[in-house]
């Protein structure tokens, strides 16, 4: 008899994210039916939508807010989904203010949940560890400390799992490809190559690409390239594409980040990515007014925003700029200050080759040990 499973991926990161276990569950576990919210990617693998994360997936405070009322619809219709298939098991990705309220109500109703990527309840809302503790069956860390961190406060089962990112390009992630022998500081003698990663988000986009090319511009002489998502409205890149030489799309990524010498990029995922393949970034994120006086009135946290910064527990590996620090002159003097310092060059090179090492993880059977669990239960 087959078993069914919930699964939530609410967001492009989050399907991302799936991919690194999901072959190897359908692989182990072959008879395991899933359902419930994500990507194309996962539908191709068999998933059964019930929503599909374009329609899910929100940025912001001010978005969220509109959205409430979906979310508050989508969680019902998934938790009588729950019920009629008499589901034993949830695996619930990042995404955390509706999968955590999801895993409260999972908990009540028996069925065990595997919560994939623990929310950075150590930079705000330190609370939901007690959440996590109460409600999850296994937490997955990606980052280096969360495990200690989650444990010391109560998350009985904790795996610390390689990072999906690790999972997606380990196979291209070669010291020969990448570190300083293949990328020599005189590489580009007096052209560097400079990469745009604005977004995956309209409304990133919107706001970090004018900037993006105005520092391009500032830096004279380079060979510009640019990657562009399939969830971004395409009309937001045309007044720009004139500006660059080079186009990728989201899915070639990997041979963007290997063509370039350096990166500007809007704080997310990627910026984690560059780090793997060893690409200095300079790293930028702006809001709108409501989202940042929540952030700066009800959150705590001071440290870095950047994935690459926190994995490597830096404020300073890449250069942040934030709102009103985001412009062309900080991007460009940034960027400049490898472009024109071998010795600033060679030392950033030297940190980010550790980087793999700093995601790789110690459980690498994911999908195998979520199979194990969605199996044992009657």
């Amino acid at each position: 008899m087959n078993k069914s499973c919930l699964i939530i991926a609410g967001e492009k990161s989050g399907e991302e994210h799936a991919m690194s276990f999901l072959p190897q569950l359908l692989e182990t576990s072959p008879d395991v039916d899933l359902f419930g919210v994500g990507g194309d990617e996962m539908a191709a693998l068999g998933v059964e939508l019930k929503y599909h994360l374009k329609d899910f997936s929100s940025w912001g405070v001010s978005e969220v807010i509109k959205k409430i009322p979906f979310y508050i619809k989508a969680h019902k219709n998934l938790i009588k989904e729950v019920e009629r298939r008499q589901c034993k098991t949830a695996i619930l990705i990042d995404f955390q203010d509706f999968n955590l309220r999801l895993a409260k109500k999972l908990k009540k109703m028996g069925v065990k949940v595997l919560y994939y990527v623990a929310p950075q309840a150590w930079a705000w809302k330190a609370h939901r560890a007690k959440t996590l503790a109460q409600t999850v069956h296994t937490l997955f860390t990606i980052i280096p400390f969360e495990k200690k961190w989650f444990g010391d406060r109560g998350v009985r089962q904790c795996k610390s799992v390689p990072h999906p990112l690790w999972f997606h390009y380990k196979d291209q992630l070669s010291p020969e490809k990448l570190g300083l022998s293949a990328k020599p500081f005189d590489r580009w003698k007096g052209r560097p190559r400079v990469l745009c990663l604005p977004g995956s988000r309209n409304s990133e986009v919107k706001l970090m690409l004018p900037p993006f090319v105005e520092s391009l511009k500032a830096l004279g002489e380079v060979e510009a390239g640019i990657v562009i998502s399939p969830n971004v409205n395409k009309e937001l890149y045309k007044p720009y594409l004139k500006d660059f030489h080079h186009t990728w799309h989201h899915d070639e990524l990997n041979h963007a980040l290997e063509w370039t010498d350096f990166a500007m990029a809007t704080s997310g995922t990627v910026t984690l990515t560059c780090a793997l393949f060893e690409v200095p970034t300079v790293v930028c994120y702006s809001s709108s007014l409501l989202n940042v006086f929540i952030f700066y009135t009800f959150l705590s946290y001071n440290g870095p925003i950047s994935l690459a910064n926190i994995v490597h527990n830096r404020v300073d590996l890449f250069p942040e700029m934030t709102q009103e620090r985001v412009t062309s002159y900080n991007i460009s003097q940034a960027l400049k200050k490898w472009m024109l310092e071998p010795k600033e060059y060679e030392k950033v090179k030297r940190e980010l080759a550790e980087t793999i090492n700093k995601v790789s993880g110690e459980l690498d059977n994911v999908g195998e040990f979520m199979g194990q669990v969605i199996n044992s239960q009657e």
